[in-house]
């Protein structure tokens, strides 16, 4: 936190403003500077917070942080707010990692696989990934048995799969959708000595 601080003072001193312009997938993001950055790593750490908390953190009023929240969520910026609960204490202790491949990988049979993925409760997230597989998908499940019932309801009743491996999590996972909104405004320096 007082990292956060140190750094929006002393970019209000510096009077610099960074600018970078994000695009994906051809959709134009705003702009985002290093206060809206800090607002975006903050409320990724606990959306919670309340404004005056917020204001506070970036040196601002609560209600140009709470217009800056608005702007984040009205752009696509901020997709939602969520709450990210324990698997195991709603009965699902168990995560699987799994690879598939398609038997064809056209447009259309790909499109159907996302749409049977995306109605799978047991489903976390699912990639369509390069590479040796088509698709990584990240599962959780109560037991083998349950999980093994997932299997047979996405992959094997489905003649569109070559093949799908999977891999059990063992021990506790780093699981989290953060995505460092800092990095790119102040990338870490890359290949230099740590103290030099």
């Amino acid at each position: 936190m007082i990292d956060y601080i140190l750094r929006i003072h002393e970019f209000l001193i510096k009077n610099v403003v960074q600018i970078i312009t994000l695009t994906t997938n051809s959709m134009k993001f705003p702009a985002l500077d290093l206060i809206d950055r800090c607002l975006l790593d903050l409320l990724q750490a606990d959306a919670r917070q309340s404004l005056d908390r917020l204001a506070e953190a970036v040196s601002l009023s609560a209600p140009a942080v709470q217009r800056r929240i608005k702007r984040l969520r009205e752009s696509g910026v901020i997709v939602r707010d969520a709450v990210e609960i324990q698997p195991a204490a709603v009965g699902l202790p168990m995560t699987f990692i799994v690879t598939v491949e398609l038997e064809h990988e056209r447009a259309d049979q790909v499109d159907k696989f996302r749409r049977k993925v995306a109605n799978e409760a047991l489903v976390q997230q699912c990639y369509y990934v390069t590479g040796d597989s088509d698709f990584v998908i990240i599962a959780l499940a109560q037991s083998m048995d349950d999980f093994e019932a997932m299997t047979r309801r996405l992959f094997f009743d489905d003649a569109n799969i070559r093949r799908f491996r999977t891999a059990v999590v063992m021990g506790k996972p780093l699981r989290s959708l953060a995505v460092p909104a800092n990095y790119v405004a102040d990338p870490p320096q890359r290949g230099s000595a740590a103290g030099s």
